[in-house]
């Protein structure tokens, strides 16, 4: 399969984790908050309104991360499905990965469903994937000192602080939060997913296949 991420699933009580395709886009823009900061870094075009350009920029975010995958960096962008409805995207990512077994993740969901602790689950699917099926040793993440909300849920899975940095935001100027958690603590405090679909992406990875240098995971493919 050219994409084999379409077949990925992670599935941690009532969400669904999936390989994002094109076909998911509409609901995905549908369900884009006005309150979700896009990256500074990107383009924005002047002749477009606001609220076109958000759109504009997301599906492009898409489809770079897709165009540019190597398994020393990539961006793994996952489709939030609640009740078969999707609600959001859940995103985690890796530079060289390979060699320093670290993650990253970061996710939004609509406004009408947050507060049911979806964002939880959604986080432990990632760190699932991350921890039990690619080899990961440490996962990473960062919020903005204000952002109460997705901080709780990193402490909740374990995070620990990480220092602090100052960044440019479409808002200006805020300071960021890091926060740490290694697979020992993370798997102290449990709270596993189920994952399918897996093998086929770790070539994607550079994990076994012949792409890259290989990481073997300490348990199997799978987890039930």
């Amino acid at each position: 399969m050219t994409w084999p991420f379409y077949d990925l699933r992670i599935t941690s009580a009532e969400v669904v984790l999936r390989g994002l395709s094109d076909a998911d886009l509409p609901a995905l823009l549908e369900a884009l908050p006005d309150d979700l900061e896009m990256d500074p870094a990107n383009e924005t075009f002047a002749n477009l309104p606001p609220d076109v350009d958000r759109r504009r920029q997301l599906v492009a975010e898409v489809w770079k991360h897709r165009g540019t995958w190597s398994p020393d960096a990539w961006c793994l962008d996952l489709a939030v499905e609640v009740e078969g409805r999707v609600v959001g995207l859940q995103a985690l990512e890796g530079e060289h990965f390979p060699l320093l077994r670290t993650v990253d993740s970061f996710s939004w969901l609509a406004t009408d469903v947050r507060g049911r602790g979806l964002a939880n689950l959604m986080r432990a699917g990632v760190l699932t994937l991350a921890f039990e099926h690619l080899g990961a040793e440490i996962a990473v993440s960062s919020a903005r000192t204000d952002n109460a909300a997705s901080l709780a849920v990193s402490y909740r899975m374990g995070y620990v602080d990480n220092g602090l940095s100052r960044t440019n935001t479409p808002s200006g100027p805020f300071e960021l939060q890091h926060v740490r958690l290694t697979r020992e603590a993370w798997r102290e405090g449990g709270g596993t997913a189920e994952v399918s679909g897996v093998e086929p992406c770790l070539p994607w990875f550079g994990i076994g296949g012949g792409i890259g240098p290989e990481v073997s995971p300490e348990v199997s493919p799978e987890v039930s």
